[in-house]
């Protein structure tokens, strides 16, 4: 297959999971500084919210390495964001199949297609969380055992993946972002339908435990600066502040006035109840968002995540959660979202 770009100058900028938030955000970066001809957007069905951006576009699936090799023809860097994430029922097979063998034919079309650079975002879930007590930084070992999660197993393999990469000549990077959240979050994602659920009054109770939550800007920007000064075969762990649920939910009760819910639950009563609550929002028609998964992570997750060698080597600086919540129900109320 051959592509109009062959034999041209490694100019291009591709982002698979480009109508993801972060590849969205990523997308309009890279188009203000590059400029939008030299953007290459992979989508499978929608574009999300970069969608008004006049850059190029390419309808593929990194499961069918054929449009991967198509699509990163004349790339100078590829930023792999495409993934399988979800806090419901998902089988592992689901998983393996988009993160790991996805990622396997992202890393076998940039060898064939010669790309300078690959960056690929993984995940904090790459790591095992535990001891929750010891900092967790790069040095921790991969999430490789029965008692971690599926998704966390299949991103480390698919980390393994592009170390594979790696030893066959392929100059890439990996970093590791917390949970995601802010702007531009048009879908919305399972945080942002948390932050529309407190703002209309649909969450009866709060959930103990917490979470690291980081910026889409601030782990753009770190992608961004890995692109060109993060060192080949290395892992940065792009995380922002840790905060309790009710924490989050105050701040967020902060930038809009509503009440937030005073009840809460222990993380035990929390494990007991979140099947049944699934149950009750698939009849309603919802998207769960308190399921067993989700209070699993909110009862293990590790509050002393290091971003110490993403500051030092990317100049990496995640600014405040409180920061975060202003804007993003700024970009839901700019976009009608909130109404």
């Amino acid at each position: 297959m051959k592509s109009p770009d062959e034999g041209r100058p490694h100019t291009i900028r591709v982002v698979t999971g480009a109508s993801g938030q972060i590849g969205g955000v990523l997308t309009r970066a890279l188009a203000d500084k590059y400029g939008p001809r030299h953007v290459r957007a992979v989508f499978r069905e929608r574009r999300g919210t970069a969608a008004d951006l006049d850059i190029e576009w390419v309808k593929g699936d990194i499961l069918d390495r054929e449009t991967l090799i198509c699509a990163f023809a004349g790339a100078e860097t590829v930023f792999h964001l495409a993934a399988k994430v979800s806090i419901g029922s998902v089988r592992a097979q689901e998983y393996h199949r988009t993160n790991v063998l996805g990622t396997r034919n992202v890393v076998e079309a940039a060898l064939e297609c010669g790309v300078r650079r690959l960056v690929h975002v993984s995940s904090i879930h790459a790591y095992d969380q535990h001891p929750l007590d010891k900092v967790l930084d790069e040095s921790r070992p991969p999430a490789d055992s029965p008692r971690d999660l599926p998704y966390d197993r299949s991103k480390a393999a698919g980390e393994v993946e592009v170390r594979r990469g790696i030893d066959r000549g392929l100059d890439a990077v990996i970093l590791n972002p917390t949970s995601v959240i802010g702007p531009y979050d048009g879908a919305p994602s399972p945080m942002g339908q948390l932050f529309l659920d407190l703002h209309r009054r649909k969450l009866p109770a709060l959930i103990a435990g917490g979470y690291d939550w980081v910026d889409v800007r601030d782990v753009v920007a770190a992608m961004m600066a890995a692109e060109t000064q993060a060192r080949c075969g290395e892992n940065y762990l792009v995380s922002g502040h840790w905060h309790t649920v009710r924490e989050l939910a105050e701040l967020c009760r902060q930038a809009t006035g509503v009440p937030i819910p005073r009840l809460q639950f222990p993380i035990f009563a929390a494990r007991l109840w979140a099947p049944f609550q699934v149950a009750l929002d698939r009849c309603r028609g919802r998207q769960p968002l308190y399921t067993p998964v989700s209070v699993r992570v909110m009862a293990h997750s590790n509050r002393k995540i290091s971003n110490a060698k993403a500051k030092a080597e990317l100049g990496f600086h995640p600014r405040s959660l409180g920061e975060s919540i202003v804007d993003t129900y700024r970009w839901f109320d700019e976009h009608g979202i909130l109404a």
